[in-house]
This record gives C-alpha cells, structure tokens and sequence, in this order.
C-alpha cells in the first residue's frame, strides 16, 4: 500500500514521525492545562443529544455511559443514548439524525461499513478505511469520519508495543478489521497475516491494505509465528462461536508479546484464557475505546480531554 499523510479525524494529521506525540489542530483549540478547562459553560448551548447506532448490542455498549459521564464534566448540557437499528431501517434512521438534530453519533457493529452509502460527506480516513465510528450531524450534512485505527494506534503505543518490523495475525474481515490491518500497515508492521471464515472478503481486505490472507481452516495447519494478535470479529466467548474458541485455546503463539482483543465485558473470554494459559500479556478493548473516544469527543465538542478520563469512567463498576 502506497504512503500517504492522512488526516484520519480532520483534528490529527498523522505521520510516522509525529504519531507518538500528535499535535492538537488550531480548530480544537489549546490543550487544556487544567482538569475541566472548557470552551463552554451549561448556559452557553442549547441542550445537545449524542447517540450510538447499533443492534440489540446498542444496550450492552459502554459509550452511552462514558460520553454522558464525559459531557457533563465538562459542563456541556448534554445526553447520549443508544439507538437500536433494523438493518433494513438503517437509512430512516440515518435520516432520523437530521430531522431530530442529533448532534453527533457513534456507530458499531453491524453498520460501520453499511452507514456510508447514507452519510453526505466522509473525512479522508473514514474514506480509505472504508468503516465510519463517528458522526457529525450539522444542518443537512451528515459526516463520517474513522477514530477506532488512530485509537488503536493510541492504544499500542501507550501500552509500548511498537508494530514496526514485526509481525501480526488480525482475526476478522468487518470495519473493525479493516482500520486494525490499515494502522498496522502505517506503523510499518512487517508481516500482517489475517484470517475470517470469509475467504472472499479476507482477500479483498489484503488486497487492499495489504498482509497475507490466511483461511481460518489452515490457521491450525501453518501457525504462523507472530508478535501481536489482535482480534478484530465481534466473538469473545465460546457460546458466541464455540469452532472459534476450540481453536483458539489450542492453538500455540510462541514468542507472541500481546494478545489483543477489540471487545470487553465478556465473562468468559476465549483470547484472555489462551493468553493467561500461554503467559502472553493481554488487553481488551477498553484502551482502545477510550483513545478513540477522546478523538471523537474533540470532534464533537472541540475540547480535548485526556484519555485518562475516559478510561477513569470505563472502569468504574456498573450499578
């Protein structure tokens, strides 16, 4: 894949040289020096309402108690809630948007790559990519735009992990997959071997991206020898795909640094079992979703708000 300068969120231009420390864009304003220095007071806007677009996952996510917890730290007058959406009502719904004044939106799974036939405008990252996580609603536009690649970069490099020269093996062919296999190939990742039960749409995305398409039934048979895995599918647990998990617990990562998984809150976790069987370092999705939150929140509101915060309200215990 050819290198270019993306602005992945239209606040960050992202370089290998710069990524570590990205530089706040002038539209955004200055770094806070204070914990809740903010460019707006309660009575200065009108009440704003932030959504998440999903299925029936819409309730399990959470982004609607973060981004709340978020708001009103920062003193703006604001609610988030979930949206649960039939997949044939996906464009109403994106409509719905404009109609109602939402002023901005999260999208997950199932609909990060369905959402872009519907939206007016897409940032340069959202549109390599090909997978939206974010919305800005203003007037009659709609924009998307991608914070989940420069959040797991985020991520990676907080936890000191550096993907260059190294190897990775990605599970999972969706939105998720793609800025995961995108990012990875920007921070210069050697070898990138991904694997989904769709042959087809694992060799578009390295046909695209770049890496190595590895069917999930030969996985056992080559075992590749990796540095990260990252699991990019929305599966976790084994009654979720009970084939997956089998395979995943028997199969042996030798030499592997870090297991990574882009899903939280699962009781039972297939990927943390393997690697607290095999003594590999593991994360979940929390640091991932909170760097790519705080990306989002910047768009939204122009404020940036350390990661630090985010994370704080993630792991709180749930009532």
């Amino acid at each position: 894949m050819p290198w270019v300068v993306v602005s992945f969120t239209d606040s960050t231009n992202l370089s290998r040289a710069s990524y570590r420390n990205p530089q706040p864009d002038k539209r955004l304003g200055k770094t806070p020096n204070t914990k809740y220095e903010t460019q707006n007071t309660k009575h200065k806007l009108p009440m704003q309402v932030y959504c998440i677009l999903s299925d029936e996952r819409a309730y399990l996510s959470k982004s609607p108690t973060m981004f709340a917890t978020i708001l009103q730290q920062m003193g703006i007058r604001a609610t988030y809630v979930p949206f649960k959406v039939a997949p044939a009502n996906l464009g109403q719904a994106l409509q719905s948007l404009k109609i109602l004044n939402i002023a901005g939106a999260n999208v997950t799974v199932p609909y990060k790559e369905k959402v872009i036939p519907f939206l007016d405008v897409l940032s340069e990252g959202a549109n390599v990519i090909g997978a939206v996580n974010t919305i800005i609603c203003k007037g009659d536009e709609l924009k998307g735009y991608n914070t989940n690649a420069i959040g797991v970069m985020d991520a990676l490099s907080d936890y000191g992990f550096e993907p260059e020269g190294k190897s990775a093996l990605v599970f999972g062919t969706g939105g998720a997959a793609k800025a995961v296999v995108f990012i990875l190939n920007w921070l210069r990742t050697d070898v990138i071997y991904v694997t989904g039960r769709n042959a087809d749409k694992t060799r578009q995305l390295v046909d695209r991206f770049g890496g190595e398409a590895v069917p999930l039934d030969d996985l056992a048979a080559r075992q590749p020898k990796v540095d990260i895995v990252i699991n990019a599918t929305a599966v976790s647990s084994p009654d979720e795909s009970p084939e997956l998990s089998d395979l995943i617990l028997k199969r042996e990562f030798k030499g592997c640094e870090l297991v990574m998984d882009l899903n939280y809150g699962r009781a039972d976790n297939f990927w943390q079992s393997m690697a607290a069987a095999q003594g590999i370092p593991f994360m979940d999705g929390l640091p991932a979703l909170a760097f790519q939150a705080r990306r989002t929140f910047a768009l939204w509101t122009g404020m940036q708000v350390p990661p630090s915060e985010f994370l704080a309200v993630l792991n709180q215990p749930q009532s």
